[in-house]
């Protein structure tokens, strides 16, 4: 797999300093969570779900993928549901010949007997399987679906990977959040080899007081929100070694709205490309709010994005490609004559770079860097975005 490769290579060449990095299902856990990238959640019953999968990876770079047997689908749907799913994984194991490239599968289940019940039936195609993800996870809740993963890891004789999805309550509320993240911590660090990253259920927060973002807010926004997610990255998102990716917030608009508030998207960027089209196009479909989230996701210590839209990957995606200016910070920060500390002057002239302090920033950077490539200099994210979508 490699970002941007639905983009022709002449294209790539022109976009990219440094280009976008391959890799597979079987790469190291840390190069994986920050590669999910736009991550795009579909409801297992959907009929024609193997084409929908081979289809999002060809046309719209989608390169991880969640299956859901939950929220997503109602109740009475959950045995028909588990039973396409087996056959979609059969259709989809009879093309993967190398001739087409399939995205990171997880699949979002309801109970731990679920994971063990569906890779056994899945059989040997279950090797398409990366994990699962979990739901309201807490430590109380979340210990029998790990455990159930290392079952089924056993029997498939291969790694799966977990992603619990952070929405409950206890987590929310104030008296128990405290007390909800370290039992939290203490979960996922017993099984760290099995947890891929965190997931962030931002509209079951939202769910529990009875508010909805509209189109014009970010989740940053509304401030009961914007304190969860802060305190989720204090605690689990450290980077001492102890802390995992914690990802974006799904954002739920893809509908024309009558808007209320002036579009947040600046128009500088797009008309120094030519792009004021594209400009307007975007704000149209209400994406400049998830633009603008998505930026705020980055700054606040967030990777990668829940996405039940097609047209959402691309933007996230075009966000997600290291600047020429980042990369040169980062790379002279992290010199080898640089270790003693000090500071400098940027390359570009146009901020101080203070070696030790900005050491995490520019190794987390670099990492970036490695899956989704480094843009040249007089290209941003308005030409990968438009590259994107042509």
């Amino acid at each position: 797999m490699r970002h941007f490769r639905h983009i022709g290579p002449d294209a790539r060449q022109a976009l990219f300093h440094r280009q976008p990095g391959e890799f597979t299902a079987d790469s190291p856990a840390r190069t994986l969570s920050v590669a999910l990238g736009a991550t795009l959640y579909s409801p297992a019953t959907r009929p024609h779900l193997a084409a929908d999968i081979t289809k999002q990876a060809a046309t719209r770079g989608v390169v991880s993928m969640v299956l859901c047997l939950e929220d997503s689908i109602a109740d009475a749907d959950v045995d028909a549901a588990e039973e396409n799913l087996v056959r979609q994984f059969a259709e989809l194991a009879s093309g993967a010949d190398g001739s087409r490239e399939l995205p990171l599968l997880f699949v979002r289940v309801r109970e731990p007997d679920q994971i063990t019940s569906l890779t056994g039936r899945l059989g040997d195609h279950a090797r398409l399987l990366s994990g699962f993800v979990l739901p309201k996870f807490t430590e109380e809740r979340g210990l029998p679906f790990l455990e159930a993963l290392t079952v089924a890891e056993a029997n498939v004789g291969r790694r799966l990977y977990a992603m619990p999805v952070l929405e409950s309550p206890e987590l929310l509320y104030l008296e128990t959040r405290a007390e909800t993240l370290a039992g939290i911590r203490r979960a996922v660090t017993k099984y760290r080899d099995n947890v891929l990253a965190l997931r962030l259920g931002v509209t079951d927060f939202c769910s529990a007081y009875g508010l909805r973002r509209t189109p014009d807010m970010t989740a940053y926004d509304v401030k009961l929100v914007a304190t969860v997610i802060a305190d989720v990255v204090n605690v689990l998102g450290r980077h001492d070694g102890s802390g995992l990716t914690v990802t974006g917030p799904v954002w739920e608009y893809f509908r024309p709205q009558e808007r209320m508030f002036k579009p947040q998207l600046r128009r500088s960027p797009f008309l120094a490309g030519g792009a004021d089209d594209l400009r307007a196009e975007l704000i149209e479909q209400d994406m400049d709010g998830l633009l603008r989230e998505t930026q705020l996701d980055r700054v606040n210590g967030l990777l990668g994005k829940t996405c039940i839209h097609p047209s959402h990957v691309a933007p996230v995606h075009a966000l997600s490609v290291v600047s020429h200016e980042e990369y040169s910070d980062a790379t002279d920060i992290l010199r080898p004559e640089r270790g003693g500390g000090g500071v400098l002057r940027s390359v570009y002239t146009n901020k101080m770079n203070e070696v030790k302090p900005h050491r995490a920033w520019a190794e987390r950077t670099l990492l970036r860097a490695e899956v989704f490539g480094v843009a040249r200099e007089d290209v941003d994210f308005v030409d990968l975005l438009a590259a994107s979508l042509v």
